[in-house]
């Protein structure tokens, strides 16, 4: 037992003393703290960015900053997409006005709708055409762009949204193609390519003028802004509706008010026409009988809209909507083996038809007159487009 005590007594006071000379030796290792830490003088700091400054400053005068290296022919051509009104920098391609609507549709309609009329306040690219002296022009590709080039290298640089550059150049080709012919400036048979490019004119090719504000508009110029009190008074000359920046919900109080006259008038040329469906489908003939052809004429070109879902004439078919022979005076859903919506079922087993009336007010506000309809076309904006149209369905009964 005593042996034991010793044998671990001697080996406390060993460690004892080791653990006593390593802190003693490690105390006089550390650096002392200074009561007062050092600070770069500001002046010097100061010296530093100027020196920083004025070797940057000789660098740029001898053209070497020693960063990166010059970019290489091919890399600049990457990004050298754009395409001038002369053609300059176009790609060989080609695209017709049918590849177009596919594309377009699949690409662009959820923005631009299915014929380049825009959804809600996304940009409309078709229509305007005799707009720009009105208070509220329309500025579409037709009406206001003066180069087709602008479209092309556009969409071409840009479209669709989120996914830039991903479209061949034969698609932004058909795509082009088919905003020409939304536009009414091409014919469906139309081949958009980089050898007839040149040939289509715009209709706004000589709207625009060379800006020469510097100069022409230099007396209006002040060397003192007006920052305060520039106005005796301030008066509100358009609202927000009025701009279609802003959705419309319910309009002002005179159209509210004239809303429900509007609706009994509706339901009442219903009733008239389900309770004589045949005087209807009779009168048919007769005005079939006196069609005014130059308005007709109008109207087919004005029915470029139309055809891209339906089909008149001998070998008609149904596609996105059914074939549109014998319309005037014919029931709602009238053609056998089109599925029809809901809404527009119901309303022709009611026994409304295709009167001249019932068409007007269709083709103004197709979603406004048949609720859910299927079709996406926003409606014509002129009373004398619809009118040609109906003229020009006419001549297929």
């Amino acid at each position: 037992m005593s042996k034991s005590l010793n044998l671990y007594g001697g080996l406390g006071v060993g460690l004892v003393a080791l653990l006593t000379g390593a802190y003693n030796f490690a105390d006089r290792s550390v650096t002392p703290i200074p009561d007062e830490a050092p600070r770069m003088n500001a002046e010097a700091d100061t010296d530093f960015q100027l020196i920083a400054s004025a070797q940057a400053s000789n660098a740029a005068a001898d053209g070497k900053f020693g960063l990166g290296r010059p970019a290489l022919p091919e890399e600049v051509a990457a990004w050298d997409l754009d395409v001038a009104p002369d053609g300059t920098g176009l790609p060989p391609g080609s695209g017709d006005v049918w590849t177009g609507e596919e594309v377009f549709v699949e690409q662009c309609a959820v923005c631009h709708g299915d014929f380049a009329e825009g959804v809600g306040n996304w940009p409309k690219l078709a229509g305007g055409d005799g707009t720009l002296a009105d208070e509220d022009p329309l500025k579409t590709v037709g009406s206001y762009w003066p180069y087709l080039s602008t479209v092309w290298d556009y969409v071409h640089r840009s479209m669709p949204f989120g996914q830039a550059q991903t479209l061949t150049h034969d698609e932004v080709y058909a795509i082009t193609a088919y905003i020409l012919y939304s536009n009414y400036l091409v014919d469906d048979d139309f081949v958009l390519s980089n050898e007839n490019f040149l040939e289509v004119e715009m209709p706004n090719a000589d709207g625009f003028i060379i800006d020469d504000r510097e100069e022409a508009e230099k007396h209006f110029w002040n060397a003192e802004p007006c920052m305060e009190n520039c106005k005796d008074s301030v008066e509100i000359t358009m609202r927000a509706t009025i701009l279609d920046v802003t959705p419309d919900e319910g309009g002002t109080e005179e159209e509210a008010a004239a809303e429900p006259a509007a609706e009994e008038t509706q339901v009442a040329s219903a009733d008239a026409t389900a309770e004589e469906p045949a005087a209807e489908e009779a009168s048919a003939e007769p005005a079939a009988a006196s069609i005014d052809m130059a308005l007709a004429e109008e109207g087919e070109k004005v029915f470029r809209k139309c055809k891209a879902c339906h089909q008149v004439g001998d070998g008609a078919k149904n596609r996105t909507g059914p074939v549109l022979n014998g319309v005037i005076g014919a029931d709602f859903a009238h053609v056998d083996g089109f599925r029809y919506g809901k809404t527009i079922q119901e309303m022709s087993d009611e026994g409304m038809v295709w009167n001249e009336e019932n068409l007007t007010a269709f083709l103004a506000d197709p979603r406004g007159f048949i609720s859910g309809t299927k079709m996406s076309f926003a409606g014509l904006r002129k009373d004398d487009d619809i009118k040609a149209v109906i003229e020009y369905l006419k001549t297929f009964q």
